[in-house]
């Protein structure tokens, strides 16, 4: 179960140090304009390199994929280097391929994935800083504004430490994701070459 919970966590990160960024006071105008240009975004085409730092290893483990995103709640995620590996959300239910390994999932059946799945969407659809689940601050230079979620209900305080999120100033799209767990392990995910409301079939997201 652990490594399904960290496998949907696996979406979305930051530049860890704070020293080039300076504190963003007036939340309220950023909290509108990030809403407001979520709301145009329609869809999201993406390569993505995920970096895995564990402190066991001395080594960070590197991937790379493809990610797709649909309003509403539509969610692809394929790992295409080094292994295979598929996550797709479709709302409420989750689909995992790991191989020949097949995993279907109801977030409604499962607290910690009903989070996760509000985190994920949260981050793309501009509402990351409306979850009760978080206190945040958010802080910018020029070119970025990073979120900086620190969890406050018990069941992801024991799994995270804080997710950290990196939105373009441009266009106020998602750029990088971090997931720091309470380990101090992290999972940094970078999004590339980003198509914004390109047509993206439903059938990219089927979980059946």
């Amino acid at each position: 179960m652990r490594k399904l919970i960290l496998a949907g966590m696996l979406m979305l990160s930051v530049l860890s140090g704070k020293a080039q960024y300076k504190l963003v006071t007036d939340l309220a105008t950023f909290k509108v304009q990030f809403a407001n240009a979520a709301k145009t975004t329609e869809t999201i085409k993406s390569d993505f390199i995920q970096e895995k730092n564990l402190s066991v290893l001395e080594e960070k483990i590197v991937s790379k994929g493809k990610f797709w995103f649909k309003k509403d709640n539509l969610v692809r995620m394929e790992y295409t280097q080094p292994f295979k590996y598929l996550m797709v959300i479709n709302k409420n239910n989750i689909l995992i391929r790991d191989g020949q390994n097949e995993n279907k999932i109801s977030t409604k059946s499962n607290k910690m994935f009903q989070q996760i799945n509000k985190i994920i969407v949260d981050c793309v659809q501009g509402t990351a800083l409306n979850n009760p689940d978080f206190k945040f601050r958010v802080f910018e230079n020029n070119q970025t504004y990073m979120l900086e979620l620190t969890p406050v209900t018990k069941g992801l305080k024991d799994f995270f430490k804080n997710v950290n999120i990196t939105v373009d100033k441009k266009d106020y799209s998602v750029g990088k994701l971090e997931m720091v767990e309470a380990s101090g392990d992290n999972t940094i995910i970078t999004f590339l070459n980003k198509e914004l409301n390109q047509t993206i079939p439903n059938a990219v997201f089927a979980v059946n």
